[in-house]
């Protein structure tokens, strides 16, 4: 089964293939910024630590069939697409500006045999801003390569602490950017709230992958 990123890419000369969570994904390797009528910047893109957070839930077989899961920064989407073909209940969560791209990725995605539980839902979320408009209750949530702007670092474990207010666990996969001080957000900044754990590192591809869990005195 082949995932399409973006719908509207359909030459097969902008097309990277890989096979994640036993789905073949296709995305563009050239940003898909104009597509949407906006300036999508770093939401356009397919990165590399969302593959590697998918590889990642297949390899360590976390259970995602029925389970709530929200995505923060998503992007594309793939990340939270993934989950849901693989049966979960997913919300994929992006800036206003993010939305169009997401809603045409869903759509493109559609199982030949419809979804295996509810189709992702697409809804706009700042970090620190609306939060509290979301629940508390996930089972799980999912970020890729969101760490990079230091200014949103506190916003973003704000958000990440209501979101696992009952229990989700977090799993956040990351370029560790010098330039970006992606270091500090997991040593100093996600540690003031939640216990982390470095649960995947990748040297050569400088990407790690850490499992938070609020602490229980939050």
């Amino acid at each position: 089964t082949a995932l399409v990123f973006p719908a509207f890419f359909f030459n097969s000369e902008i097309f990277r293939a890989e096979k994640i969570s036993k789905l073949y994904l296709k995305f563009p390797t050239t940003p898909s910024i104009t597509l949407f009528g906006a300036d999508l910047g770093v939401a356009a893109p397919v990165w590399e630590a969302a593959l590697h957070l998918c590889r990642y839930l297949e390899d360590q077989s976390v259970e995602l069939r029925g389970k709530r899961l929200i995505e923060l920064g998503a992007g594309t989407g793939v990340v939270g697409i993934v989950a849901a073909r693989l049966g979960a209940e997913v919300t994929l969560t992006d800036l206003p500006l993010a939305l169009p791209q997401l809603e045409a990725n869903v759509s493109a995605n559609k199982p030949s045999g419809g979804w295996p539980s509810l189709p992702p839902t697409v809804l706009p979320l700042s970090w620190g801003e609306d939060h509290m408009n979301f629940s508390s209750d996930w089972d799980l949530v999912l970020c890729a390569d969101i760490i990079y702007l230091p200014e949103t670092y506190p916003l973003l474990v704000e958000t990440l602490a209501h979101l696992c207010g009952k229990g989700a666990p977090a799993y956040l996969s990351s370029k560790m950017r010098k330039e970006h001080g992606t270091a500090a957000f997991y040593e100093e900044y996600l540690p003031s709230r939640f216990n982390v754990e470095l649960v995947y590192q990748d040297d050569k591809q400088n990407n790690n992958i850490y499992r938070a869990s609020l602490r229980t005195n939050q």
